[in-house]
């Protein structure tokens, strides 16, 4: 969720209203034409349904009647019916303390759902007592037969926070507090090249302004000379292999992702510098129901040149901010990130209203100035998994990790973290 400061207050506010209303017309426009279609015929009926799984919307059915009975499933995934799931909480996370969220994901169908993938929008605004506030929103759209990919991510944050400077070896003890606000824009389109294979380009911008560090160790003023403002700006070019259907709760899909970013001084950035992104994700059924599933994660990032402090490869940064359970957001900070992790998932309830994971991650980033990944860090943990919506497939998440160094803590997400 530098450009000379004028010039960025007007354009890149005009440009992020720009192209979010040109992403909401296109799918939305889509879902419209799609709509009137009355002749097609839905097929494409998920396990959810076919083994007659329950959500919390069935629970609460029992009690209130608030859902109307469902004379056909699969008239719930019409293209243009938008899946909601909504859950509003308080919680308590590692980087936010406590917290105050509206988790909430938005599925739907732009076309006939046996040629197009589900496409999601999330939106989860988070407001914390350490006057924290988070708005993201995070899209994914498929237009008919998956021939165009949109991929959207604009955030905005208010971001008082913790940083541990540079390297895997700093201790949770060496932190200084920092107080940033953040406005991240980027939009891409993926063209179909063959099946599940795409190619495409986009615009990226992250904005840090209002940056303050205060405490002893004085890592981001050592870095930056004490640069109130940075910016990343450039273009990004992406390839990508996604056999998934359903990006909430994949099942028996392979993921590749290779994406190279190029800032550029010319058009905003502060300085030139590049980002190459290496991401991995494989997904393996082992029971058709119970839903059992093995899942591995592999995103890694290199940086070339001077990077920004805030835009360097670091936990819990990668795009929609879930890797390094069991540790705060930011922890380990390098030019350089490499990252695994996998997961079990089973069902706890055979009506797969109730489901759990268990983690495990490890993580290493160079030693600044260095490249050499000298330190290891592992995180682990176990999650429980409610159904939201079975139409869409979608958990709330709520897992428990535990790292290195007494780190340890509570992580929310709508959707499966990867």
């Amino acid at each position: 969720m530098s450009i000379r400061r004028k010039y960025f207050k007007n354009s890149g506010v005009l440009g992020f209203t720009l192209l979010i209303s040109i992403q909401v017309f296109t799918s939305f426009y889509t879902t419209a034409q799609t709509r009137k279609d009355s002749t097609i015929f839905i097929k494409k009926i998920p396990d959810s349904i076919r083994y007659k799984q329950e959500d919390v919307m069935d629970i609460i059915t029992k009690v209130t009647k608030l859902r109307d009975k469902e004379t056909v499933d699969s008239e719930n995934l019409v293209p243009g019916k938008i899946l909601v799931s909504i859950f509003p909480a308080v919680g308590y996370s590692l980087s936010n303390g406590v917290t105050f969220i509206l988790a909430s994901n938005f599925s739907f169908y732009t076309d006939n759902p046996n040629t197009t993938n589900l496409s999601v929008i999330s939106f989860n605004p988070l407001y914390s007592l350490k006057q924290q506030f988070i708005a993201p929103v995070i899209s994914s759209i498929w237009l008919k037969d998956n021939k165009i990919n949109l991929l959207g991510d604009y955030r905005f944050y208010q971001y008082p926070s913790l940083t541990y400077g540079l390297g895997g070896k700093r201790l949770l003890s060496q932190s200084d507090s920092v107080d940033y606000s953040y406005i991240k824009v980027s939009q891409e389109a993926l063209y179909s090249i063959t099946h599940n294979l795409y190619a495409g380009a986009g615009y990226n911008l992250d904005y840090h302004y209002n940056i303050q560090e205060f405490g002893d160790s004085h890592q981001y003023n050592r870095y930056t000379n004490g640069a109130t403002i940075t910016s990343s700006s450039g273009w990004v070019g992406r390839l990508k292999y996604d056999s998934r259907t359903n990006i909430n709760n994949p099942k028996d899909a392979s993921y590749f992702n290779l994406v190279y970013r190029d800032n550029l001084k010319a058009i905003g950035s502060t300085g030139n510098w590049q980002e190459v992104d290496v991401e991995y994700r494989k997904y393996v059924s082992l029971l058709k129901h119970p839903s059992n599933v093995l899942a591995f994660w592999s995103w890694n990032e290199f940086t070339f040149g001077k990077v920004p402090y805030f835009d360097l490869p670091s936990t819990g940064w990668d795009e929609y901010s879930n890797s390094g359970r069991g540790y705060i957001q930011g922890r380990f900070r390098g030019t350089d990130i490499l990252y695994d992790e996998g997961e079990y998932r089973f069902d706890i309830l055979r009506n797969g209203l109730l489901g759990g994971v268990l983690f495990c991650n490890a993580e290493s980033v160079p030693n600044y100035p260095y490249h050499n990944f000298a330190v290891i860090h592992v995180g682990k943990g176990i999650g429980l998994r409610i159904k939201l919506n079975k139409y869409s497939d979608t958990n709330l998440c709520i897992d428990y990790g535990w790292g290195d160094g007494g780190s340890q803590g509570f992580s929310f997400n709508v959707g499966e973290v990867f």
